[in-house]
């Protein structure tokens, strides 16, 4: 049996880090807004008539090979630790043949590792037999990816790999949420521009400084998760809409919190290209998932388009052509 899977990855708008449990019980109402991408991540899994475990990551041109899951349990070291973690968590009973590619650039901030869990996740799913729905699935992947990264990890980025769109995540004591906000895509497309500055970053390790200071009670911090919580709110409402023009403001104003948190959250190249675009007609800008690096989005006036994406590449950044992509995580079996 063969199965291949596909998911796609994610520009968050607002919101961003308060859907790490517990932050976004502290600051209430809590949503963050996000759209899917049509960047995608994909897994191959094959069976095999031995126990031999075969991983692969096609985009690291990486391979390792276990004799079978008790050998894969034990290992100490490995440079595929999604794979490793998926299998010691989701056990098949065969030996496979797992492969993984990721569209992302490195350390771009677009959730490709998110994706990437959601997309493996859902093929093991069908292979094993463990029939989790798609809530619990988000569940389970995101448990494990915490355990490989080392910190907590926040809710908001499985979502449109699960469901694709642009949707708002409510985040409550009730739980974790998505609601799907109807936009025009074709519009909202005309307006989007993505950059990537080609300097990855570890979002684990500034979500988890910014998380530690707002719960040692730095009231600074906790001032800009209070304000924060409030643009979110504010863009969701903004996008439902149709508010390009308040989008935009609100971009910015989540961008100029955020990077208060903590200085690592920017860089002088993030802060040169948000004022070069800004200047040739971007409405707002942020740096994607917990910044300090990776790719930077743009809001900007449809007749805008061409200029900030010529000036981006006059600095030297690579502008990826996206859209809004609309399909949640697909699994085929092929026989």
């Amino acid at each position: 049996m063969k199965l291949l899977s596909r998911s796609a990855c994610r520009v968050d708008m607002a919101g961003g880090t308060l859907d790490i449990w517990p932050l976004f019980l502290y600051h209430q109402p809590a949503c963050t807004v996000n759209f899917a991408v049509d960047i995608y991540t994909s897994c191959s899994i094959e069976t095999r008539d031995d126990r031999k475990l075969i991983l692969r990551s096609d985009d690291l041109k990486t391979e390792e090979t276990y004799s079978s899951l008790e050998e894969l349990d034990q290992a100490r070291k490995t440079r595929l630790a999604l794979h490793v973690w998926l299998l010691r968590t989701f056990r098949p009973e065969v030996g496979v043949t797992m492969t993984t590619h990721s569209e992302s650039p490195a350390g771009a901030g677009i959730s490709g590792s998110s994706s990437l869990m959601i997309t493996a996740g859902a093929a093991l799913n069908k292979l094993c037999g463990t029939n989790y729905k798609i809530e619990k699935l988000r569940e389970v992947v995101q448990n494990v990816e915490s355990q490989i990264i080392r910190v907590p990890t926040g809710a908001q980025d499985y979502y449109p790999a699960m469901y694709g769109g642009v949707a708002a995540i409510a985040l409550s004591a009730a739980g974790v949420k998505r609601e799907g906000i109807a936009v025009d895509l074709d519009e909202f497309n005309s307006r989007v521009v993505l950059a990537y500055t080609g300097e990855p970053r570890n979002s684990g390790i500034n979500n988890w400084e910014v998380m530690k200071a707002n719960i040692n009670g730095d009231r600074k911090v906790q001032r800009n998760f209070d304000k924060i919580a409030s643009i979110a709110t504010a863009m969701r409402r903004a996008v439902e809409k149709a508010d390009w023009t308040e989008a935009g403001r609100l971009l910015q104003a989540d961008w100029d919190h955020r990077r208060r948190n903590i200085p690592t959250m920017t860089t002088e190249t993030i802060d040169r290209l948000v004022s070069v675009a800004r200047r040739k007609g971007a409405t707002g800008a942020r740096a994607c998932g917990a910044g300090g690096g990776g790719c930077v989005f743009f809001l900007v006036e449809p007749d805008a388009k061409e200029q900030v994406t010529a000036v981006l590449e006059e600095e030297g950044v690579r502008v990826l052509p996206v859209t809004v992509a609309p399909q949640g995580v697909k699994v085929k079996v092929v026989q």
